[in-house]
């Protein structure tokens, strides 16, 4: 008979968890292993008792204690390996998990569609702005307002609903670090899109949130999904209100009006990210008209004018923002009025305005013909607008192979998606907004890849 060779849980780590226990509960029971962790009692590599032992220990249910190692799961704390038990990971070596999955790709592609990145020849022109900034701006002072005036005055001005005050920090994915490190807590169930955005998924989960997904169709958010959802508190609510990435979907006003409806008695927070603003045909559709006490919103300028301008303006609850300001002071303090000076000289400027218009036309155009395209070869693929688009496939791996070998690279799907793919297959991300020249190279390869393994090629 061949023995195991794993070594045996240490249960003197119960006592241990014993005396950090100060809730009978699954937050609990992961507060005082993450006590333990943070004390040294449990290091990495240090396997925890079975859920029976601790429940009998502890005086808890096996379901409480499963929920906890769960919660502790989720936030990258610990990992279950089967016949291996529940293992303390190095806190160190997790972080963005499925956005490197969506990313991992050889860099030999002769077309590379996975990035979700704007096309730089499609930005408009720095040259004219930078050349503007005369007399040179002052930059050495650390008491100056965060926030430029002007550039405050022109992001009110269009901005979706009614605000006194609006911040300037470094990106969509700084605001939303913010945002989840000031106002969420350790097992906090928030409602994200599904599929949803990789990176935003890794920050929630490395705070230990308990992320509840919520599908979405041609009109957005699903309503009976939210309201499924909010069956227990929720926290948060994340959403992108036009080009979903991945899907492209664009939400309409009537759908913002329900949600917004269905939020109406809750205490959840609603974080609205609008990366495609500039590149949007679609009239923005906020919930902050109808719950703006409760509605941060979020607008990046990565994709319409630049990923390393690295801004990105916000606004919310005066406390929320408050928090944030707080919690900025502990490290930057303000983003780079310099590079404000740069933002506000291409909103003011003709020139590049309509510059980012082209680009929104282009944008528009590219993926028109090759969604026009997949459907003239039976392949349906859902949204109106943006630079990616999300393609059904039989077979997530298999399409990902079969167009590498072509030179093509693509996202798989599985990153994105929160539940389990569905029967009748996956899906693979492209940014078509990459893809220039002839298309019908392209749309017969993703078409084949979509098809590959047998796949009936029925619309869905």
């Amino acid at each position: 008979m061949v023995q195991s060779m794993v070594a045996p849980p240490d249960t003197s780590s119960l006592t241990v968890l014993e005396e950090r226990l100060d809730s009978p509960t699954a937050k609990g029971l992961a507060h005082a292993v993450s006590a333990a962790i943070r004390d040294g009692h449990l290091v990495p590599g240090d396997r925890l008792p079975p859920i029976r032992t601790v429940a009998a220990q502890l005086a808890l249910s096996p379901t409480t204690v499963s929920a906890a190692w769960a919660l502790l799961a989720r936030s990258g704390t610990v990992a279950t390996d089967g016949r291996r038990g529940t293992m303390v990971l190095d806190p160190h070596g997790g972080g963005t998990t499925r956005y490197r999955r969506a990313l991992e790709r050889p860099s030999t592609f002769t077309l590379d569609l996975s990035t979700g990145v704007p096309d730089a020849a499609l930005l408009p022109d720095l040259g004219p702005t930078l050349a503007a900034l005369t007399p040179a701006p002052r930059t050495g002072s650390y008491l100056d307002d965060p926030v430029l005036p002007a550039l405050a005055e022109e992001l009110r001005r269009d901005w979706p609903f009614r605000v006194e005050e609006v911040a300037v920090v470094d990106g969509a994915m700084d605001a939303m670090d913010l945002l989840v490190r000031t106002q969420l807590r350790f097992g906090d169930r928030v409602v994200v899109e599904d599929p949803a955005f990789p990176p935003l998924v890794d920050l929630l989960e490395s705070v230990g949130a308990q992320l509840v997904g919520v599908g979405l169709d041609e009109h957005g958010l699903s309503v009976d999904g939210l309201r499924t959802a909010l069956a227990e508190p929720v926290a948060a609510v994340f959403l992108q209100p036009r080009a979903q990435n991945p899907t492209g979907v664009t939400m309409t006003g009537a759908r913002a009006k329900e949600l917004a409806d269905v939020l109406e008695g809750t205490d959840a927070l609603v974080v609205e990210d609008d990366s495609a603003a500039g590149l949007s045909s679609a009239a923005l559709a906020s919930l902050g008209r109808w719950i703006p006490e409760r509605t941060i919103h979020i607008r990046s300028f990565s994709k319409s004018h630049g990923p390393d301008l690295r801004l990105a303006a916000l606004s919310g609850p005066s406390q929320v923002l408050g928090a944030v300001a707080a919690r900025r002071q502990l490290g930057q303090g303000w983003s780079s009025r310099l590079l404000q000076q740069v933002l506000l000289g291409l909103l003011t400027d003709a020139t590049a305005t309509a510059q980012v218009r082209t680009a929104a036309t282009t944008y528009a155009a590219r993926r028109a013909a090759v969604v026009d395209g997949l459907r003239t070869r039976g392949v349906e693929v859902g949204g109106s607008e943006g630079i990616n688009i999300w393609v059904p496939v039989h077979d997530e791996t298999a399409a990902v192979v079969r167009l590498a070998s072509q030179g093509i690279g693509v996202a798989p799907g599985a990153p994105f998606r929160l539940g389990p793919p569905g029967a009748e297959g996956g899906h693979v991300r492209v940014t078509v907004g990459l893809a220039t020249g002839d298309l019908e190279p392209l749309v017969d390869a993703l078409a084949d890849a979509a098809q590959a393994n047998g796949w009936s090629g029925r619309a869905r």
